[in-house]
């Protein structure tokens, strides 16, 4: 998944704040210590000290205990390996940037102070965010001849990785699961036998936090909101004026999508441009640094882009929550040439996670969760569900050069985080759509009283006549599960396709399983981890040559909250049986979306 708000070098100053609301108020809304959070940290007596969840387990935590140094800011050279020592600049911070260093480490410490007198809701309480297998991990350095139960299908040859959120630092106030910095996990497989190493993907924030030695970049989620998220968004520039920290190189931190294309790795989240992430020969893990096209992008990309499999064309969005356009829509050739950007109307900033293709078309969802920035001088969220709001898809050639004649198709109360499919059906003039439809649409995001559900569904949005209609895939009421993280066979994206193969999200926000869905008569196939194992995305990969739809392989990382290890299971996409078992080495967190890239791919490698 991806972080929710752009980048802090697009968020707002707090005069385009004010000017939002004629609402304001002096006193904040904070929570935690300014030293570290501690899990067992005593609260304000009229506090309840426990917090119940379906995270609530055994946190092991993983942090840098280093003091606090005076920091000195340096810019590294983007092609040097993440693993290798930073070099401190031997300049010191002037007079001036001292005084000032000072002035504001001590109204943060005040702001911290104060945020003790309230408690954190579970959408942005660490203890509940980052606990169990959601807690960090330090990186791995690659580990070679895996022990492996079964055997590996000798098709599989080259690197499964996967993206996720992995905090370096302990969190000093609120955070969300979607804050963390971005980790990248690979399971390198040759000849039967895996290799396996995890590496931070060194974005410019991370380095800077690095060198200061705390996080002091803003936590879109977790802590900007109510008033201390605009006192958070002060402090923040105020640094950056006077040289203590700079945002003009990014702010993402490049945890939730990864693509291969144009002979390189893609770390992404939708705060930034992406990161090219190097596959060592080693089967190691190196940052290169963030990845503009040559120049080309400049502006953040979301962390679903889609890769064409007959063009070979890549399509993505660019979304803004301040000034419009409130969103871009723009491709790339297969040799990486940008195209135009295409500003779509829309009359509010929306957030836009992911979208979708067809072989003639983009779908573009304009749903109910929106960016309201002024609801933060009111105390509140930025990120809300607009129950005024008429959820509507919006069909755009792909080859547009403007939205004049994009589509827009309402679909009432329809709010999908993930698309996972959609196709042309020319003889009744519709586009299909596959997504999981979420209730309620913010409940990610902000506390919620209501249980989450989301819902596999069809969506049909008929070009001629500009109707919609939608209905749960999975027929039987007592057959529905929570069913999201996945795909569909990637060669046959954009195109009809039978099966989906998807995260079964109970206990939510946990995966027990996955379930292969046929999505033309419903009937589903469960694949279930075991007791007190859980996993995450699972991932089809599909067999070379082979004719069928569902030849290939389910790969997932599994782990075992009994025992505390964890794995990479292999699962034959057709019996839907276990084919081979990975062991890893260390612990592998619960996270977000992978991919995998072929060894002759890996071969032309930039």
């Amino acid at each position: 998944m991806a972080a929710a708000l752009t980048t802090a070098s697009k968020l707002p100053t707090t005069a385009q704040l004010l000017s939002s609301s004629s609402s304001s108020s002096s006193s904040f809304t904070p929570q935690l210590d300014v030293k570290s959070v501690s899990f067992s940290s005593n609260r304000a007596k009229n506090c309840k000290s426990e917090v119940h969840c379906a995270l609530h387990s055994p946190s092991v935590l993983h942090f840098p205990k280093q003091p606090y140094q005076a920091p000195i800011i340096t810019r590294e050279d983007q092609t040097r390996p993440h693993h290798q020592k930073q070099q401190s600049s031997s300049s010191p911070w002037n007079f001036l940037q001292r005084a000032a260093a000072h002035a504001l480490d001590m109204a943060e410490s005040a702001l911290l102070s104060r945020e003790r007198q309230r408690p954190l809701p579970k959408t942005a309480d660490p203890r509940v965010q980052i606990a169990g297998n959601f807690a960090p991990v330090p990186e791995q350095p690659v580990v070679h001849a895996l022990p492996v139960t079964g055997t590996i299908p000798h098709c599989i040859d080259g690197v499964y990785i996967r993206n996720g959120a992995n905090p370096h630092f302990e969190p000093v106030s609120g955070h969300h699961f979607f804050d963390g910095d971005g980790m990248v996990h690979a399971v390198n497989i040759a000849g039967g036998e895996a290799s396996y190493a995890c590496r931070f993907t060194e974005t410019e924030r991370l380095k800077q936090e690095k060198n200061l030695g705390r996080p002091v970049f803003p936590k879109a989620i977790g802590e900007l909101h109510g008033h201390s998220g605009v006192a958070r968004l002060l402090l923040f520039y105020a640094r950056g004026l006077f040289g203590l920290l700079d945002h003009t190189h990014g702010t993402g931190v490049a945890n939730a999508g990864l693509v291969y294309f144009n002979d390189r790795l893609l770390a992404m989240s939708e705060d930034d441009i992406p990161y090219q992430v190097r596959i060592t020969p080693a089967g190691d893990l190196e940052t290169v640094g963030r990845y503009n096209f040559d120049g080309q992008l400049t502006t953040t990309m979301i962390a679903h882009p889609k890769l064409d499999p007959s063009s070979k064309e890549l399509f993505a969005l660019s979304y803004d929550v301040v000034q419009k356009p409130y969103l871009k829509y723009f491709r790339f050739s297969p040799e990486g040439e940008k195209s135009p950007d295409v500003d779509i109307p829309l009359p509010v900033p929306t957030m836009m996670h992911d979208f979708a293709i067809t072989e003639n078309f983009v779908v573009i969802p304009d749903q109910q969760v929106v960016f309201k920035l002024q609801e933060m001088i009111k105390g509140g969220s930025p990120v809300i569900y607009d129950k005024e709001k008429v959820s509507r898809f919006g069909i755009l050639r792909k080859d547009a050069t403007t939205a004049d004649d994009i589509i827009w198709i309402d679909s009432p109360e329809t709010f999908c985080f993930h698309l996972w499919n959609a196709w042309e059906e020319p003889e009744t003039d519709e586009v299909v759509v596959i997504g999981s439809c979420m209730t309620p649409p913010d409940s990610i995001f902000n506390e919620s009283d209501e249980s989450l559900t989301s819902v596999l569904s069809e969506i049909r949005l008929n070009l001629k006549t500009g109707e919609s209609t939608r209905r749960p895939i999975i027929r039987e009421e007592t057959e529905q599960v929570n069913l999201e993280a996945g795909m569909v066979n990637r060669n046959l994206l954009g195109r009809k396709t039978r099966f989906a193969y998807l995260a079964i999200a109970e206990p939510w926000p946990k995966v027990s399983g996955f379930a292969k869905v046929d999505l033309f008569n419903g009937e589903v196939k469960k694949f279930i981890y075991g007791d007190g194992k859980y996993g995450g995305e699972p991932l089809f990969l599909p067999s070379g040559g082979g004719e069928k739809e569902d030849e290939g392989y389910i790969l997932a990382f599994v782990h075992d909250e009994e025992n505390w290890t964890s794995e990479l299971q292999i699962v034959n996409a057709v019996t839907m049986q276990l084919e081979a078992s990975v062991q890893l080495p260390s612990r592998v967190p619960y996270g977000f979306h992978g991919t995998f890239v072929e060894s002759k791919d890996l071969a032309t490698q930039a």
